[in-house]
Formats: structure tokens, C-alpha cells, sequence
């Protein structure tokens, strides 16, 4: 703890002198699993990277005291030292909590848990003027709540106080083939009823081809055990749709609680599955066993963001009632055709369900419908630009249509009118001044796509012209990207420093 208060000190020096000046700041966590551009400049930056430690694990009152920058695999390998796991594991191992917590994050027990905020008992939180605050369901509840899904617009989450349950060796996992929409959310809502269930989530191949994968702590390692983590092991949505090809009957097996907990890391999903195509490799067993390094989530989000690909992938998880959930699932179906597709049901309060929410995570409408479902669209994008952007905001019309939201972790289009519609604006602004946070960007501004602004920088300068092309020659971007994620370093042409550029242009 005291090397962890003298940490905060720092940080909270720094706050106040960005405070005195009025000079909005940017948070560097030292990684990222969002899908957005980089905006940093080194000057307008409050570097949090050294918070990346356990503190305290409590086997007895069932809670750890996690710095904000730890990752997940490094929080569940601690509490598992006590037999103990998060309620809410995010499936990227390097997703960290202060990450999950300020930025909405949900996995397959949040149907019952919700988001992984929702187990956060208690944070400790640097303000905006540099004082350092705590926050918990009792004390300051308005911070704890409005901090939570803000991106740091409020302050510095510093801490957090994790609620833990008991852990068992393996999850006995079962796979239920569904032909339809209205058969994946009909058996979702026969499994999240079963008391014994705790992870709960689904995958659509095809419009009528999908399972549905509900799983069970267990200590009993008996029968058939899978595994997902070594290069050997099939990657998750393969061995699932390999299993629905072999039999129209659910198939039951044992997969260790780690490897479960973080089976889409190989591969990020399918992401993956398309840079074998962009580079013209062979996607069989045999080369992803080559290329398993270069699969797994933390290499590839570097590679992303040094790339620029994320400007050509749609990647965005999108949540909508139950009740219209088959007119959303239509909807991308005839209009993106974007499959796989991941489902997975959450409950919007979890089980904190009289609590307050803030003013970024309720929904202004159908409110009395709580469970969700949410779904993953991942996939590549119109080739063209402008027909890019309008595919995503047609998204985005769409959702607000469907009384659903979307996740900020990705790009958005929304006009700000457009964005507040979803969001309670003046409970936000509320609580921003209040906690005298107003200098800082808003959460609008730090999610926003600028896409005039973007194609104004490109017309006046042709340094970003020339630069832009650059980045549209195969394969020129994609191997930069590969080059990064494994030697590192920063040159003139990352795209990092191409859409800086940009943003000092437009200034």
C-alpha cells in the first residue's frame, strides 16, 4: 500500500497542475483493448501504467484490493491462490479492471452479475482537482455509479474493491444447438433460470445455425477435459461449430476454469480468421499452431491500433431488450450478413438490482426490461470510406430504434444530438460539475469519430494525404501493424502519429 500511495500522490500532483491550467488530460493505462485511435499527445498525459498490482486478497470476506491497471489474468491467478474467482472475468486476459470498470465490460455470467462495475463494492478515485477520493455503495454512491462506464471524465480510477466468489477447477460446459434467433433466446432464457448455471453466452454461424453454451462449476474432472490455451488447442469457435457440424444433440464436456474463462483469447473471437485471409495464409490447424503468438489478444490490439485496421473492421457490441432482439438480429443479417455472430444475455443491474445506476449506463427507455441481450458484430466493412461510415451510422440509427445502446469501447458516429438521446445528458453534466470535471473532455468528445474533420485534414495538408495512401496499400499497413506488436517502437509512419497529425491539423 505505501508504494501504491505514493504512486497515487503522483498521479494526483499531476491532476492538479493539469487542474490549475484548465488543461484537459488524457489517461495512459499503458495498453488498451478498445478499437478507437489513439489521441495522446505526451504533454496532455497522466501515465497510470505503474498501477498494476494486487494489493489484498481477502479469502475470508471474499474481496481483492486490485489497482486499476490489473490485467484479468493476472487479478484471476491471484484469487484462485484462495479459491477464490471475479464474479465477472472479461474474456481478454488483458482487459484490466480499471478498464472493465470505467468502460463497460460484460461476459457470460453477467447475466446474473451484470457488468463487472456491478461487483465493485469501492474505488478509490482521483478527482479532477487532484483530491483523492473513495466511493462505495454507502459513501459517495453518486461517484461510484457515475464513474462507472464514464472513460475516466470524472477522474482517475485508482483502486477498486472486487467482490469474489467461490472458484472450482473446471466448468462443465454444454453445447445446445439452436436453428434460429427464437431459438437461441428461448433456450437463454430456460438456462439463465437454472440456479445451477453460472456462465451463460451463444454463437450464431448462420441465421440458422448456432449453439448455445451454458456452463456449471464443477470440481469433478471426470470424462472428456478440452483445453483452449495451448498452440495444439482448437480455438473456441471452431471446436463449438465442429461440434454442431457432428451432432443435432447437445455435447457436454469438462474445459478448465482458466482456459474457459479466457477462450476467446486465441483468435479474439474470429478476428483472427481474417488476418490469416489479409495475408494470404492458410487458416488450418497447422498455421494457426505457427502463428499462435501473433493470436492472441494483446499482440493482435497492437497490431490493430499501429495498423489503422480498426478504421476498416466493423467491431461494436451492441445490447437491446429481449423484445427486440429478432428485429435487430434481422436487421444484420439482411443488411451486413456478418456472421459469426456472439450472444450473450445480461442482466442490467445484476444482482445489486435496487442500486442506482449512472447516468451512462441506464437506458432512457424500457426501463422495466432488464435483461438484455447482447450482441458482438465483428466483421470487415465497406472497402470505401464514406459507405464505411454510413454503414455505421445506419448501426447506430438502428439500435436507438430497437430502445438498445451500444458499447463506447469502439467507434461512434452518433451526431452528439443523436448520442445524449440514449444518455441521461443532464445527470451527467450534473455530476461533472459537481465534481468540478467539466475541463476535462466529455465522454462525447473522447469516443466520437470526427470523420469531417478527418477528410478536412487530408484535403489541406498532403503530408496526410500522402499518408493516407500509404495506409490504403496492401499489405503495407498490416505488416506494419505485425512489426510493432513484436519489435515496438515509434516511427514517423505509425498510424498513431498519422491520426495525431490529424488532430493538430484540424487545431
Amino acid at each position: 500500500m505505501e508504494s501504491h500511495n505514493d504512486a497515487v500522490k503522483t498521479i494526483a500532483a499531476q491532476v492538479r497542475a493539469f487542474n490549475e491550467r484548465k488543461e484537459p488530460f488524457r489517461i495512459y493505462h499503458g495498453s488498451t483493448n478498445s478499437t478507437r485511435p489513439s489521441r495522446r499527445q505526451r504533454d496532455q498525459m497522466v501515465d497510470i501504467s505503474s498501477l498494476n498490482n494486487v494489493l489484498q486478497v481477502d479469502a475470508e470476506a471474499k474481496f481483492a484490493l486490485v489497482e486499476a491497471g490489473v490485467p484479468m489474468d493476472k487479478l484471476v491467478a491471484a484469487t484462485l491462490r484462495h479459491g477464490l474467482v471475479p464474479p465477472v472475468v472479461m474474456e481478454f486476459p488483458g482487459i484490466t479492471a480499471g478498464g472493465g470498470f470505467a468502460g463497460t465490460a460484460g461476459e457470460s455470467s453477467s447475466f446474473r452479475y451484470g457488468f463487472f462495475d456491478r461487483t465493485v463494492s469501492w474505488i478509490e478515485i482521483v478527482l479532477a482537482t487532484g483530491e483523492v477520493e473513495t466511493a462505495s455503495t454507502v459513501l459517495q454512491p453518486d461517484l461510484l455509479y457515475g464513474a462507472a462506464a464514464s472513460f475516466g471524465t470524472l477522474g482517475i480510477t485508482t483502486l477498486l474493491k472486487v467482490e469474489l466468489k467461490e472458484a472450482k477447477t473446471h466448468v462443465e460446459l454444454s453445447y445446445f444447438p439452436v436453428r434460429s434467433m427464437s431459438d437461441a433466446i428461448e433456450k437463454f432464457e430456460q438456462v439463465t433460470r437454472d440456479p445451477s448455471i453460472d456462465y451463460v453466452d451463444g454463437i450464431l454461424f448462420a441465421s440458422n445455425a448456432g449453439v448455445v453454451c451454458a456452463g456449471r462449476l464443477t470440481n469433478e474432472a471426470c470424462g472428456d477435459v478440452q483445453g483452449f490455451s495451448c498452440p495444439s488447442d482448437p480455438w473456441f469457435y471452431l471446436h463449438a461449430q465442429e461440434l454442431l457440424e457432428q451432432s443435432t444433440n447437445p455435447t457436454v464436456e469438462l474445459v478448465p476454469l482458466v482456459d474457459y474463462l479466457f477462450r476467446y483469447d486465441r483468435g479474439a473471437f474470429w478476428l483472427g480468421a481474417h488476418a490469416f485471409k489479409y495475408f494470404l495464409t492458410p487458416f488450418n490447424r497447422i498455421g494457426r499452431w505457427l502463428l499462435d503468438h501473433f493470436m492472441h489478444t494483446r499482440v493482435m490490439y497492437h497490431a490493430l491500433h499501429k495498423s489503422g485496421h480498426s478504421k476498416q473492421y466493423i467491431i461494436q457490441d451492441i445490447l437491446v431488450p429481449y423484445a427486440t432482439a429478432n428485429d435487430f438480429h434481422k436487421y444484420i443479417d439482411e443488411t451486413l450478413g456478418c456472421y459469426p455472430l456472439w450472444l450473450c444475455p445480461i442482466h442490467e443491474r445484476g444482482q445489486s438490482q435496487q442500486a442506482p445506476q449512472g447516468p451512462l449506463a441506464e437506458r432512457p427507455k424500457s426501463k422495466d426490461q432488464r435483461m438484455l441481450l447482447n450482441f458482438g458484430v465483428w466483421g470487415p466493412g465497406p472497402s470505401n470510406r464514406r459507405s464505411f461510415v454510413e454503414t455505421n451510422r445506419e448501426l447506430e440509427h438502428k439500435i436507438q430504434e430497437l430502445e438498445g445502446r451500444k458499447w463506447l469501447y469502439a467507434h461512434t458516429y452518433n451526431t452528439e444530438k443523436e448520442f445524449w438521446e440514449m444518455y441521461d445528458r443532464e445527470s451527467y453534466d450534473a455530476l461533472r460539475a459537481k465534481y468540478q470535471a467539466t475541463y476535462l473532455p466529455s465522454i462525447y468528445e473522447k469516443v466520437k469519430v470526427d470523420v469531417e474533420g478527418e477528410e478536412k485534414a487530408i484535403r489541406e495538408s498532403w503530408v496526410v494525404y500522402l499518408l493516407a495512401i500509404f495506409w490504403s496499400i496492401w499489405p503495407l499497413s498490416g505488416l506494419y501493424g505485425v512489426y510493432q506488436a513484436t519489435i515496438g517502437g515509434d516511427y514517423l509512419l505509425s498510424h498513431d502519429v498519422w491520426w495525431n497529425g490529424v488532430q493538430k491539423l484540424k487545431r
